[in-house]
């Protein structure tokens, strides 16, 4: 606040025209920032118009009836619509503290003017705030215990803060108190008042503007119960480098697809919530075990999948408490454990930001899919249980032999979840799975079954995702973890272990491990860089009857950078590069190398 020698201040009259505070409302500026559509610039920038003649001549009128104040009227600072603060080269009339400005609440009425921290006695307008405090009662400062006293403000901003104060004196005369109030001080008031009754009814009919449309939106929303929301993903991919699974050369043929989610969220209670997916998509798995230029389902990215654009239902799930610690989930459709939140918070990093499938969580996940039921317990903080049965829809819903809930295939899940620290999670998982990929007819001759299920973890080498025309029963073991190490580095990880029971045939055993480096927020609030090495499922010991008993004969490294950039709040840009060594778990295939580049869409 600046400072100006020689100045005697005077009761209400002058001291509204010397400084002006008060409990200016935020939502002057709010309600303004909406029906403008923009947040008010500042008012040096803004250059309204000038007061008009009338209004500049009051101010000095004002000034003019208080004999004892030193105050001189400047008429270059009435200018730009507002009422501004002055260096000490000018003569300050008005100086109005604008909450508003920075859109922040007045702190509680202030009582005394050294509960203003910014204000000295030395300042020249200590009195008048003084006065104003503890004569009148109507000063607020901000939250902090500032004043800010070198503001300035705009006409309604001013008309907001006199209405304020005319209401105090108001109610001092109702109270029998107006002996503190004069016969002068009443008269200018009442000029004031009249001065501005058009900003105050332009703020009025804004209110009311605002209101209407406010009503308006509620009354044609899409639903008071649902929230519409959707992701678009459009990818480029590319093998770089490398032979495929069999030892033959890829052709280095850049794709482009896309996928389209639409989501429905409704919530009934305000605790639940019921997601509707809607899904079309056309991007082509690179690899498969027999279709794909790679020829393996290594190196698969995140976001593949082909329905020929033709949308579909993708997930159908209600979420809902029953305690409250407890959430119970129902699957009517939907992709496994995954869609039970069994694995997002064990890879919170990779699992939304990785470009490949395998990436994203333990592949042991994977033995599951369709529809069922989940439940979600927390013990307490730091310790929670899950459990999930989930059924391939095509079987959950046919009464006839071999399917059904429980007598075709299926998955089950538990998991226990340790949280020793704020920035630690670990999870230990236990699936069993039964698919019943092919059946034996009465010749025992296998045939494909029309509701064919995909066996397996979608990742790894072909062997450890075939069924050799059996029944495969599957105990799969898993830990999982994450270590946040500050605010910009964290480490996750896993190992995943599964038996494979291919009923009558034999046996084969399947091992994957990965670990990941995550880097939030690395360049800007939002990025995220990551950088990925692991094994994907491989085969390492199987039955003699199944493949003449030969197992993955090596072992193959899955090599993933990449990093995320926040474009907007709504549009983000990944590039990422994907590295296999030995594709297929064969040291006689040359290295893969696959580049992508991702951009998703939200709305």
């Amino acid at each position: 606040m600046k400072k100006k020698p020689h100045c005697v201040l005077v009761p209400l009259a002058t001291v509204i025209t010397a400084n002006l505070i008060g409990t200016i409302p935020t939502s002057a500026q709010v309600i303004q920032e909406n029906i403008e559509g923009s947040a008010e610039p500042s008012i040096v920038e803004k250059q309204p118009e000038v007061l008009s003649k009338s209004q500049q001549n009051l101010a000095i009128e004002l000034n003019a009836e208080r004999e004892k104040s030193t105050f001189v009227a400047d008429n270059s600072i009435l200018q730009n619509n507002s009422i501004s603060t002055v260096n000490s080269s000018q003569t300050n009339i008005l100086s109005i503290n604008v909450l508003a400005a920075n859109n922040q609440q007045p702190m509680a009425q202030v009582t005394s003017v050294s509960q203003l921290s910014d204000v000295q006695p030395t300042d020249w307008a200590f009195q008048a705030l003084q006065s104003l405090v503890e004569r009148y009662g109507c000063i607020a400062g901000y939250p902090d215990g500032t004043y800010r006293g070198n503001r300035a403000l705009t006409r309604y901003e001013f008309a907001a803060g006199l209405n304020t104060c005319l209401d105090r004196v108001n109610e001092l005369i109702a109270t029998a108190t107006s002996n503190q109030v004069t016969r002068a001080d009443l008269d200018i008031l009442r000029r004031l008042q009249e001065e501005f009754t058009g900003e105050l009814a332009t703020i009025r009919g804004r209110v009311d503007t605002l209101e209407a449309q406010v009503a308006e939106l509620e009354a044609n929303q899409f639903s008071t119960t649902t929230r519409l929301n959707g992701e678009i993903v459009v990818g480029a991919t590319s093998v770089l480098a490398g032979d495929n699974a069999a030892g033959e050369p890829i052709d280095r043929i850049p794709t482009l697809g896309q996928r389209t989610r639409l989501n429905l969220e409704t919530s009934f209670t305000g605790a639940d919530l019921l997601t509707t997916r809607l899904q079309g998509n056309n991007i082509v798995p690179l690899g498969g075990t027999n279709s794909g230029p790679t020829l393996t389902n290594e190196g698969r990215v995140e976001f593949d999948g082909d329905s020929g654009n033709d949308i579909g239902l993708a997930l159908l799930r209600y979420r809902f408490p029953i305690t409250p610690r407890t959430n119970v989930y129902l699957a009517g459709v939907g992709n496994g454990f995954v869609d039970l939140d069994a694995s997002s918070q064990l890879n919170p990093y990779f699992d939304g930001g990785a470009v490949s499938l395998f990436a994203l969580r333990n592949p042991i996940y994977n033995y599951s899919g369709g529809t069922g039921l989940g439940v979600r317990h927390l013990f307490s903080d730091n310790l929670e249980l899950n459990l999930g049965y989930l059924v391939p829809s095509l079987n959950a819903g046919r009464p006839a032999e071999k399917n059904g809930l429980f007598d075709g295939n299926y998955g089950a899940l538990a998991q226990v979840i340790f949280s020793p620290s704020d920035n630690t999670r670990i999870g230990l998982t236990y699936i069993n799975s039964y698919s019943r990929s092919f059946f034996v007819g009465e010749g025992l001759e296998p045939e494909l079954n029309p509701d064919f299920i995909p066996f397996g973890t979608s990742t790894g080498s072909n062997l450890s995702n075939v069924t050799f025309g059996r029944p495969v029963s599957v105990n799969a073991y898993g830990v999982s973890g994450t270590l946040g190490l500050g605010a910009n580095l964290a480490v996750s990880g896993w190992v995943g272990y599964a038996n494979q029971r291919y009923i009558g045939r034999g046996d084969a055993t399947v091992w994957n491990w990965g670990v990941g480096l995550a880097f939030p927020n690395l360049g800007r609030e939002g990025n995220l860089g990551g950088i990925f090495v692991g094994m994907e499922p491989k085969v390492t010991e199987i039955s003699s009857t199944l493949n003449g008993g030969q197992a993955d004969p090596d072992t193959s490294l899955h090599l993933e950078a990449f990093y995320r950039y926040q474009l907007t709040d709504n549009i983000q840009i990944t590039p990422g590069v994907i590295w296999l060594t030995a594709p297929n778990h064969n040291a006689n295939n040359d290295d893969i190398v696959i580049g992508v580049l991702r951009t998703v869409f939200r709305y």
